[in-house]
């Protein structure tokens, strides 16, 4: 059997759009000889459709769209499509009112219906707010082969593999004790740093384990702050990866089950990115793109400090939507050193980008004219530093509000955690593209950019970075170093380390104390600031829910000498 893995980039709620795509690729794979086509899940409507399942018309509509797919679909092929289907007994028995299903459409029509078993309501999943668990294993027969469908999550519950069981079933070893021949997994698996190791490490064991091939097919593409990366792949009986789609790219993929050998046999494997950097990169271009096309903006702009944040973000702007489609904005102010004009500038060249230069001078003169008297017996201080944030801020969305352009916010995640940056002034964008990346990642990305020729202009990569907002400041007046904070905050955010045990680590005592302060303090901020695209498995994103108003990160958990 010639099976095809369709890895899909839908819209959510484009129901239309989405159609189109499935079918385009059923007649591909049918073209080439498939009897079987795998879609991701909810590839019918897209994931996550979150809220968007709470209003009846958009179920209605997906119902329909599904029965004319049916009928639309090539006689000779069998497609497994990513849907929403209504629990009928939820007024009955209680439960939600809607599974997260996957439909077998074959000859026509609908065959069967297969619910997701295992639902997750951790980091960025809120599944149990919509979903009621299916109850049974799945799996159907096609041309004398059993064939096992599980949905993302069902796969992920190995208590070997884990150490642990997060849910009381094991969906890959129910199925393997009905015998079916091979495994399939339609999945809309979030990207992180490094997660495709993790999953087919995860899968090699499940497959070796249960002695099962497994076909895992995953969603492709930026949908708000989530990533998919794609990068289907199929495992043989032995564990050994016999198919790997393309990664951060739509693609259509072949695999062929052999019923003499009861395996899955070699096909083509696309190279994973060599490095996590060149893997970071790829995710942020990607969801630059979406975002824009999937939002209706085809250009964007930017403020160009001459820093390496903005570079950063200036380039995989240029990589996403092309160097006409990019203005770099420049904004210096009296405390602006002239490297900083010209070393953006140089960017600008580089990167084959327009830029424009705005000087900033006087309108800070008109805000110390406005504020003098309110002001007066006061020391020039943080209040007047963002006031110039603020300027540059409302020069941005003008020009964003003037020609329709995407604003791309330009902080990094080591300032979003401890609040060093400025509500309505740097904080404002429609996207931040590297909200989840720490400053030490951030040159890290930079001169791996750097690795074949200039790019980044060097000055950049090696001066002391700084705000610019008074005379020789530099964020180390202000932080701790970064490769400093940055050890702090991953112990902290992502490993949940007590203060104590950071300071065990070597850390000193005042500075955990402290960036536990700025952390907590900071949240209001967080709460306010544009979607960020999400790299990591701690962003302060749809994952993050921390509450404003708390004194626990900042009192509780302060390390007690």
């Amino acid at each position: 059997m010639k099976i095809a893995i369709a890895q899909l980039n839908p819209i959510i709620g484009d129901l239309p759009g989405n159609t189109a795509k499935i079918l385009q690729v059923a007649q591909q794979a049918s073209d080439a000889g498939a009897r079987l086509l795998l879609t991701p899940e909810l590839s019918l409507c897209g994931y996550p459709p979150r809220d968007l399942l709470l209003n009846p018309s958009f179920i209605e509509a997906m119902s329909m769209t599904l029965l004319q797919i049916a009928q639309d679909i090539p006689m000779n092929l069998a497609v497994l499509v990513g849907t929403v289907e209504p629990n009928t007994k939820a007024h009955v028995n209680g439960g939600k009112s809607l599974f997260n299903s996957i439909a077998l459409v074959d000859e026509g029509r609908v065959k069967q219906i297969f619910h997701k078993r295992l639902l997750p309501t951790y980091d960025v999943f809120d599944e149990r707010r919509y979903f009621e668990p299916g109850l049974q294993a799945n799996y159907f027969t096609l041309d004398n082969i059993n064939i096992g469908v599980t949905i993302c999550e069902d796969l992920w519950n190995d208590e070997e593999y884990w150490g642990k069981r997060s849910y009381a079933i094991n969906p890959i070893a129910d199925l393997a004790n009905l015998g079916v021949d091979f495994i399939i997994n339609l999945s809309a698996s979030p990207y992180s740093v490094s997660k495709q190791k993790s999953r087919e490490a995860m899968l090699r064991y499940s497959a070796t384990r249960y002695k099962q091939p497994i076909i895992y097919a995953n969603q492709v593409g930026g949908n708000d702050d989530l990533l998919f990366d794609g990068n289907s792949f199929a495992l043989s009986r032995k564990g050994e990866i016999v198919c790997r789609a393309l990664g951060f790219d739509a693609d259509l993929t072949y695999v062929e089950f052999d019923t003499k050998q009861h395996d899955l046999l070699p096909s083509s494997v696309i190279p994973m990115c060599e490095s996590e950097d060149e893997e970071i990169w790829r995710a942020l271009v990607l969801g630059v793109r979406d975002y824009a096309e999937k939002c209706r903006f085809s250009k964007a702009v930017l403020g160009l400090s001459g820093g390496i944040d903005s570079a950063l973000v200036a380039a995989i702007a240029t990589a996403a939507l092309g160097k006409e489609n990019v203005l770099g904005i420049l904004m210096p102010s009296p405390y602006s050193s002239d490297h900083s004009i010209s070393d953006a500038l140089g960017l600008g060249e580089n990167l084959g980008i327009k830029t424009q230069v705005i000087p900033i001078g006087e309108l800070m003169q008109g805000f110390d004219t406005a504020l003098v008297s309110l002001f007066a017996g006061t020391e020039f201080g943080l209040a007047e530093e963002n006031i110039q944030s603020r300027i540059r801020g409302n020069l941005l969305m003008a020009v964003a509000n003037k020609f329709g352009y995407l604003l791309l916010s330009t902080g990094n995640k080591s300032e979003m955690a401890v609040g060093y940056c400025t509500l309505y002034g740097d904080m404002n964008g429609g996207l931040a593209v590297i909200a989840d990346v720490p400053k030490t990642r951030v040159y890290s990305l930079c001169h791996w950019l750097n690795s074949n020729s200039e790019i980044i202009p060097n000055n950049i990569l090696v001066k002391a970075p700084s705000a610019e907002l008074k005379p020789g400041q530099l964020d180390q007046d202000s932080l701790p170093p970064y490769e400093i904070l940055d050890d702090i905050l991953e112990r902290l955010i992502h490993d949940h380390q007590s203060a104590a045990q950071i300071v065990t680590a070597g850390h000193e005592v005042a500075t955990v104390n402290r960036v536990i302060q700025m952390v907590a303090r900071a949240e209001f901020k967080r709460r306010q600031a544009p979607p960020g695209l999400k790299i990591t498995d701690r962003a302060f994103g749809t994952g993050w829910r921390m509450p404003i108003a708390s004194n626990w990160l900042a009192v509780k958990n302060a390390y007690q000498a």
